[in-house]
């Protein structure tokens, strides 16, 4: 329970960690930074990571003279990228594996058909619009690999993705983080970030259920 709370403590006040880790350690701070986005991208057990929360933070930093810009910017794209090839390459590994069960109501060949057919039509919006949606762009990749999903196709819309995930979250914190009003409600938005992705994910699988029992 004790690891709990320092987990919830640390994803809420990451900026007060990493401000401390900065000015113990200097530039081992990159290291950190790449070491928790590639575990929360990819490892698919890690998913509660801080991952839009620190890229935000790290922005901030950067913009008050903390850290520099570019280089932030270059180790947590390479860190997302190089995830979710990770994973990616796990769950292409294991997805034959796990589909050899016919007799298994979920793993069958015809589900593990329905899951290659989805990710080659939608797979790339799938990548894409996950890596803004804690816990989702954790599992997607992994489940991409699981399905056989283009390997080519896949790493395109990895490094897309990742690019506005990065470069947007960075951004926005490089230029606003400094504003009082974000400094002060900084757990709040912390939340917002955790939250407002996770309520669009029920809705839309509360969508495709409805759907699914109409077409049935």
């Amino acid at each position: 329970m004790e690891l709990i709370t320092q987990l919830f403590d640390f994803i809420l006040h990451v900026d007060r960690y990493l401000e401390v880790f900065v000015q113990n350690y200097g530039t081992w701070v990159y290291a950190l930074l790449f070491l928790i986005v590639f575990v929360e991208t990819g490892v698919v057990v890690m998913p509660f990571l801080p991952g839009d929360s620190l890229l935000f933070v790290a922005g901030a930093m950067c913009g008050v003279g903390l850290m520099s810009f570019p280089l932030a910017v270059g180790i947590l794209l390479a860190a997302a990228v190089l995830g979710d090839q990770c994973n990616y390459s796990v769950g292409r590994y294991f997805g034959p594996k796990v589909f050899q069960w016919e007799q298994s109501r979920f793993f069958n060949k015809a589900a593990f058909d329905k899951a290659h057919n989805f990710y080659e039509t939608y797979g790339g919006f799938t990548i894409i619009a996950a890596r803004f949606m804690p816990f989702l762009r954790t599992f997607v990749p992994f489940v991409g690999g699981v399905a056989q999903m283009n390997r080519a196709k896949f790493t395109l819309f990895n490094v897309v993705g990742a690019t506005l995930w990065v470069v947007g979250i960075c951004t926005a914190g490089y230029f606003l983080g400094s504003f009082p009003w974000v400094k002060a409600n900084l757990d709040k938005i912390i939340w917002g970030m955790i939250l407002v992705p996770g309520l669009f994910v029920l809705f839309g699988a509360w969508k495709a259920q409805r759907a699914d029992k109409a077409a049935a």
